[in-house]
């Protein structure tokens, strides 16, 4: 009896972080809808705090799942205190914007992050025009590393070649315009940038060939790997501001990115492999910091379902919000 209960919950793993994360969608821009109109008149800056506070509770629901599904390692500059970066990371997974929020949460940054997004991802149902909204991530090689996709490798390393920059193995050749504007906009607002190596345990096959990164999907439904994360900090004085050379800086950035995850897969030494050069710390979050908002926007949804005219509203937001979410994505494009 107890075997099967086990069992269940155990199936009940992916069920239930897609039926949470999607099915509080429309609370949470609700709620959100409800502050835009009633701080209208309001100055910004009270329209702000709020607007972070609520982005903080969504998120930190996300992460209730991701931190509990996982182990993580931190390698490197270890956040401590609270600043104003660019996050620039290898880009291999549809988790990777997770594992920014992973950093920033322990900075109690969370309500500041804001990303670069792929251009097709602003039409997500009610999320795509929100998302693109002062931690803000950058993933410079513009699309996800997969090692199926020989073609794209090859274009990339083909590129790097005919502009004389080493080729490079585990990440794809990054492209410096995003970082430019960027660090150029922000620059007098800036501490540093955050140059994050990403790797995942259980990503290799039976001949030592590098595999796909696990999708979102497949990260909460299956066995999770552990995520191993590698921090440089670089204060923004030894960025150079010239796109030129900025160019050249971030290209030896993916460099030492490559050079690390060469390390991580490709050691001639087993001990050495599925872990990042130096001292890991097993780095785990206290419940205290995402439970709360599960129970939160979870309660507030099934308050809103338990009625008629909650779950009439419920539908209205899903069609609506996603209809006048593209309409402003439209206008502003």
């Amino acid at each position: 009896m107890l075997l099967s209960l086990v069992l269940h919950m155990y199936s009940m793993r992916c069920v239930l972080p897609a039926a949470v994360l999607l099915g509080s969608a429309p609370t949470y821009v609700l709620a959100w809808g409800a502050w835009r109109l009633l701080s209208a008149f309001l100055p910004s800056r009270f329209y702000q705090a709020v607007d972070d506070r609520l982005y903080c509770i969504y998120q930190s629901m996300v992460l209730f799942f991701f931190e509990n599904y996982t182990g993580i390692l931190l390698y490197g500059d270890l956040p401590k205190n609270k600043e104003n970066i660019i996050y620039l990371a290898n880009h291999q997974s549809t988790v990777d914007w997770i594992i920014a929020d992973i950093l920033a949460i322990r900075q109690n940054a969370l309500g500041h992050v804001r990303y670069v997004l792929k251009d097709g991802l602003k039409w997500l149902p009610l999320y795509g025009c929100y998302f693109s909204q002062m931690y803000l991530v950058i993933f410079p090689e513009g699309t996800r590393y997969n090692p199926e996709l020989t073609k794209v490798i090859s274009a990339s390393q083909t590129f790097a070649a005919q502009e004389g920059l080493p080729v490079l193995k585990h990440v794809l050749t990054p492209r410096v315009k995003a970082t430019h504007v960027a660090f150029d906009t922000m620059k007098s607002y800036l501490d540093a940038i955050y140059d994050v190596t990403v790797a995942f345990e259980g990503t290799m096959d039976d001949k030592g060939q590098r595999k796909e990164a696990p999708s979102m999907a497949e990260f909460l439904c299956k066995e999770c790997p552990k995520i191993h994360i590698h921090i440089d900090r670089i204060d923004k004085k030894d960025v150079p501001e010239e796109q030129v050379y900025m160019r050249r800086w971030l290209h030896e950035r993916f460099e030492i990115k490559d050079k690390l995850l060469i390390e991580f897969y490709d050691s001639l030494d087993p001990e050495r492999r599925n872990k990042f050069p130096g001292k890991s710390v097993n780095s785990k979050l206290s419940l205290k910091k995402t439970l709360p908002s599960l129970l939160i926007l979870s309660s507030l949804t099934a308050g809103m379902l338990m009625t008629e005219a909650g779950r009439k509203l419920y539908v209205k937001t899903w069609i609506y919000g996603t209809l006048i979410g593209c309409l402003w994505v439209s206008i502003k494009a």
